[in-house]
């Protein structure tokens, strides 16, 4: 493992990035089907996600968070990212994940979006935090849901799509 544990579960290690983790970070920012529903649905280059690492660590020096990869405690592998950022410099803190396709459907993003915020709220002081998702998008619904966020409004976007809004405010 490439650092110490920021947050932990029964089955997972939330940890800092660190450059070493560009080739996990692109086995599933760079999955096709993976990114259908992540900013503007396709998939991040291997550079992209080198620069994504870059900028993650600026921001646990600004602010003491950021994006963590995820490791699976049973084999040590990364199996996906999950974090809290600030996305063009928005005031609160919004939560964000993806998992590798193998680890698709056994309750991860649950489970480290739960450890997560329990971790921002305990050792940031986070007592809000939003979510988006798209509004057809029902797993992330449900994951969101099920880690503690409630579903707010709809959204329009200036593209004309709408973006549905989850929030979070520090409940234990």
């Amino acid at each position: 493992m490439h650092g110490a544990a920021e947050f932990e579960t029964a089955r997972l290690i939330g940890r800092r990035l660190a450059a070493a983790d560009a080739a996990a970070m692109h086995a599933v920012y760079g999955h096709a089907e993976g990114m259908r529903w992540v900013g503007d649905g396709r998939p991040l280059t291997r550079e992209r996600c080198e620069r994504w690492i870059e900028i993650t660590q600026r921001n646990y020096a600004q602010r003491g968070y950021g994006m963590y990869a995820l490791v699976e405690r049973a084999s040590g592998a990364v199996i996906g990212f999950c974090g809290l950022v600030h996305p063009d410099g928005q005031a609160d803190a919004e939560i964000k994940y993806a998992l590798h396709a193998d680890a698709w459907g056994r309750g991860y993003a649950t489970e480290a979006a739960r450890a997560l915020l329990a971790y921002g709220r305990d050792v940031h002081g986070l007592r809000r935090v939003i979510a988006t998702a798209a509004p057809e998008h029902a797993v992330s619904h449900r994951v969101l849901l099920k880690a503690g966020l409630r579903m707010g409004a709809l959204r329009r976007n200036d593209d004309g799509s709408s973006t549905q809004l989850f929030d979070w405010a520090g409940d234990p």
